[in-house]
């Protein structure tokens, strides 16, 4: 089977690549991606000597591009990882979101369209929104997203839900939890906070840091979109995390304690706006096709944390140029003003 994963250079579309060359051994990868600061071609660094494996650099949005990727390469499935993902990014810029998240998906779903291509969407559990206590989110909820980024990722999923009401394209969602582990951008808090810990720089904690969330680590992901490449029903919407949360302070507590850091490096800075307050996903419907997650969130979060102090030659590079220029913005925006961040090379 030949597979174009988009956003293939991506956190979790790399490990997503890595994860399906090593177990589908016939099947050959052809990764589509922009290569923008978080796709970056070092997260398969080891990887492009295989003839198995190839690069198309491109936008999601170029419906030519896409199309003559497709045929030339005799596509079989697509799995679309390509996606703007920072919720604090698309506060400050929401139009890319948009560009990239809606439009680039409706583009893949016309290439599908146009040449019977199976596609599998990947999604994320902020399209249900604040979830209240009590309640974990099923895959029939209705979807009530409340930043910019949730609302494009929701708009994508009707989107790929339309395309197979209306024209019977074969197609799959996954709507992932909060994934952690190897080569995730240190945008995203435990890779930043790792990061900065193992600097000794301060880690910044919105609001009161009770916020709820289930950190799955990413290979649970790979595995659990393969479960349902291979075992799910065309059509259906299917949940992937732990089923577990912890609070966003429990998280930097098992950072710093897997890394032996002090406790004193974490600061408390205003919250962003419109912040969620708790996710929670229901899994039973991945779980009934056979699947299962090998690592709990303690576990999850602690191996990305190894990971990183492992990893230096990766993350390095990130202290600089849009990172940083991201921080700059972050420091009038957000209230990082009490953070020094001084980002090393």
């Amino acid at each position: 089977m030949n597979l174009l994963v988009t956003g293939g250079c991506g956190f979790i579309g790399s490990n997503f690549v890595r994860y399906w060359l090593e177990q589908h051994p016939e099947d050959k990868v052809v990764v589509y991606d922009k290569l923008t600061y978080a796709g970056r071609k070092e997260n398969l660094h080891d990887l492009w000597d295989s003839p198995r494996l190839s690069l198309v650099v491109g936008d999601i949005g170029d419906l030519d591009l896409v199309r003559q990727t497709c045929q030339d390469n005799r596509i079989d499935l697509i799995v679309n990882f390509a996606a703007e993902t920072h919720v604090d990014q698309s506060i400050l810029g929401p139009l890319v979101f948009t560009d990239t998240n809606v439009r680039g998906t409706h583009v893949l779903l016309e290439v599908a369209r146009e040449l019977g291509i199976r596609l599998h969407h990947i999604s994320t559990d902020e399209v249900y929104g604040h979830i209240r206590d009590g309640h974990q989110s099923v895959e029939t909820d209705e979807l009530a997203p409340r930043s910019p980024y949730a609302a494009s990722k929701a708009a994508a999923d009707q989107l790929v839900q339309a395309y197979y009401i209306t024209y019977g394209i074969p197609v799959t969602i996954t709507r992932g939890a909060n994934n952690v582990g190897p080569y995730q951008y240190p945008e995203k808090a435990v890779p930043l906070f790792s990061t900065n810990a193992i600097l000794g720089e301060p880690l910044p904690v919105y609001g009161d840091g009770r916020q709820m969330r289930d950190y799955a680590h990413v290979y649970d992901h790979c595995t659990g979109i393969e479960t349902v490449l291979l075992r799910g029903n065309i059509g259906e919407v299917y949940n992937v995390g732990t089923g577990r949360e912890m609070t966003n302070l429990e998280m930097v507590d098992i950072v710093l304690d897997t890394l032996g850091k002090s406790h004193d490096l974490v600061k408390h800075v205003t919250d962003r706006p419109g912040h969620d307050r708790r996710y929670s996903m229901n899994v039973d419907k991945l779980k009934a096709l056979g699947w299962q997650p090998k690592y709990d969130p303690k576990q999850a979060v602690a191996e990305a944390a190894r990971w990183y102090t492992q990893n230096q030659w990766w993350w390095e590079p990130t202290r600089s140029g849009e990172l940083r220029e991201y921080y700059k913005v972050n420091v009038v925006s957000y209230g990082y003003a009490g953070c020094s961040y001084e980002f090393r090379k």
